[in-house]
């Protein structure tokens, strides 16, 4: 195999494409040093002089002497952001929701990842067996911050059963080595019902406080658990009684925590709250939203900017009576349901021209427990939808799609659920803010009902 990787693209105006680097050729190495991955690149990169050794086509190297300023970028772009292969998980966790997919689905949704560098670049949770000595030195030495770690559980005997992994156990104390590094770092428990809640889950809090502040959070989240299961681990579901208690042991650890650091650190995702039929968490309680994307803090954030977003409103334009009329449909999970219906009576109240209509879709694709939005397919929302009041266009939440595509789980294309539904879509952002621009975007409303009363 040729060694070093090929450029796709050269940045125009670039140093790269001064120094007459063109999409084609090899980097192999930048000051003498072979190019791993994104990391090595990006941290030799930085100095102000480097030699950076790149082989043509036709196999000719060319060593080029670059002079630059630290922060300046040499302009090429690789075919993979990680500049290497994803490494895939050797564990079998009880708990794998990648398990739980049902057959015939796109190759790419059945890959299992367990990559630190991907932590790192896009977020993703690594559970340490997959990480040899050479990644830690190469974490520790670069200073990569944050890395987000699955724990599950700090009991060494339970972690290797809930892996499936006999070296699960003893990779917990590569935490250590991060730790003494400096390296920042969040964690994760998906807590399965019988296995690793109980005096478990208060055990592993318990351990897991010993590596702060280093360790910044600690997010607490139910397994998921689709209808395809079959041949798998035998899991149930949390009842309400379960997750009152899950966040009964989580506060009183949170004011145990806050008490003594001014830090709450360990946190219960969403989902145990609405299955407790509870109010979310004050804004205060999630420290800064640090695991956001773990379902931690998404709703009351929302309803946070919502509420912002109505006020400016407010104050830019007067009492509302001028608004577009106008009538729409949303679509959502059920986890977020209440919420988006509550938001919806909100700005009905507030604009009488505008009428929503929010739907929740149960989730027959993945099996009803499934409730969030970003597992919602194509076909589960043209089912529900048909037939009903929809008005001039449908909202959709932003993770319902293939990130930066309009492609379903399901590969349905949102073109697909326009020509059948006979309604244009609209896809939102998360935010409350967006929300709120996207109900009142003047533009698309003075389109469909007209204004002041026209």
């Amino acid at each position: 195999m040729k060694k070093g990787h090929v450029v796709q693209r050269v940045l125009p105006g670039s140093i790269a494409e001064e120094m007459g680097i063109e999409a084609g050729d090899r980097l192999i190495a930048i000051d003498n040093t072979e190019i791993e991955d994104i990391f090595d690149y990006q941290f030799l990169v930085q100095d102000t002089y480097v030699e950076v050794l790149v082989e043509k086509p036709d196999g000719e190297q060319w060593l080029l002497e670059v002079d630059k300023e630290s922060d300046e970028d040499l302009g090429l772009e690789f075919g993979n952001g990680l500049m290497d292969e994803y490494r895939h998980c050797h564990n079998k966790c009880v708990f794998c929701f990648i398990d739980q997919m049902p057959p015939g689905m796109r190759d790419t949704l059945y890959f299992k990842d367990d990559d630190s560098r991907l932590s790192f670049l896009q977020g993703n949770y690594v559970t340490l067996t997959n990480m040899s000595e050479h990644d830690i030195d190469r974490i520790c030495r670069y200073h990569l911050s944050p890395i987000n770690i699955s724990f599950q559980t700090m009991n060494p005997e339970l972690r290797c059963k809930m892996l499936n992994n006999r070296f699960a156990g003893e990779a917990l104390k590569k935490a250590d080595r991060l730790k003494e590094a400096g390296i920042r770092m969040n964690g994760q428990i998906v807590l399965c019902k019988g296995l690793n809640d109980g005096k478990e889950l208060e055990y592993s809090i318990r351990e897991l406080m010993k590596y702060m502040p280093e360790l910044e959070s600690v997010s607490v989240v139910p397994v998921g658990l689709s209808k395809y299961r079959e041949g798998l681990y035998p899991l149930e579901p949390f009842t309400k009684e379960d997750a009152k208690d899950v966040i009964e042991l989580i506060e009183r650890y949170q004011k145990e925590c806050y008490d003594k650091y001014r830090i709450h650190f360990v946190h219960a995702s969403d989902e145990w709250y609405i299955l407790a039929d509870m109010e979310m968490p004050e804004e205060e309680r999630y420290d800064g939203y640090l695991q956001l994307e773990n379902g931690v803090g998404m709703l009351r954030l929302l309803m946070n900017e919502f509420t912002d977003a109505m006020e400016q409103r407010r104050e830019a334009e007067g009492f509302p009576n001028s608004v577009p009329r106008g009538e729409m449909a949303i679509a959502t999970g059920l986890l977020a349901y209440p919420y988006i219906r509550r938001m919806a009576e909100r700005m009905e109240e507030t604009y009488p021209n505008i009428r929503m209509h929010v739907y929740p879709i149960t989730n027959y694709f993945f099996g009803e427990k499934i409730t969030v939005s970003g597992l919602i397919t194509g076909q589960d929302l043209v089912a529900q939808l048909k037939g009903k009041r929809l008005g001039d266009r449908l909202l959709l939440p932003e993770n319902i799609l293939r990130s930066g595509e309009d492609v379903f789980l399901d590969d349905l294309h949102v073109s697909d659920v326009e020509k059948t539904l006979q309604v244009p879509v609209n896809i939102v952002k998360s935010s409350g803010y967006d929300f709120v621009d996207a109900v009142l975007n003047r533009r698309i409303l003075d389109q469909t009902g007209g204004q002041d009363g026209k």
